[in-house]
């Protein structure tokens, strides 16, 4: 049986590293990179956290493209910036899965080291502790959590992949 992997958290946090060395891991799997499906629409393009975005329609084309690589039997692991009802929504469209979900959360001065690692054009600067609060927040009852300050790159992986808090 197939497993979905839903990997959210702040804009650099890891999300993309850590869902590549996920999807690596496994015998058969797709990655799905939310950041690359959300740039596929050109004309009428709307960054998401701004009004009139294409967000709905994003976790539309997702959810489509998650059905027919689990159908297949892949493993998949997504990534994006999610929120609850964003999840909800994936959950909803997702039957007959094992969802592991997981919010990566990390310190204030690591997840501003690790911006400073991306591609100059990447890079989310003041905005990356903005999206970690939020996420703090939302996400501060949830059993999701992993706190990867401290952590390795496979550290986290095994923890994504073996701990059941994770299970949906």
């Amino acid at each position: 049986m197939s497993n979905l992997y839903i990997i959210t958290g702040p804009a650099g946090v890891g999300k993309s590293t850590i869902s590549k060395r996920l999807a690596e891991s496994k015998n058969k799997s797709a990655l799905i990179e939310g950041d690359e499906i959300y740039r596929e629409v050109v004309g009428g393009y709307v960054s998401a956290w701004k009004k009139g975005n294409h967000f709905d329609t994003f976790l539309k084309v997702c959810i489509s493209s998650i059905k027919v690589y689990l159908e297949d039997g892949y493993d998949v692991v997504f990534n994006y910036v999610l929120d609850n009802e964003d999840v909800q929504k994936i959950k909803d469209g997702i039957k007959d899965t094992t969802i592991r979900f997981t919010v990566l959360l990390t310190d204030e001065k690591t997840i501003m080291l690790r911006d400073k690692e991306r591609e100059e054009d990447c890079r989310m600067n003041e905005r990356c502790l903005v999206l970690l609060n939020s996420f703090k927040k939302e996400f501060e009852s949830s059993n999701n959590t992993l706190d990867t300050t401290n952590m390795s790159i496979d550290e986290v992986v095994r923890a994504i992949d073996s701990d059941d808090r994770f299970i949906l």
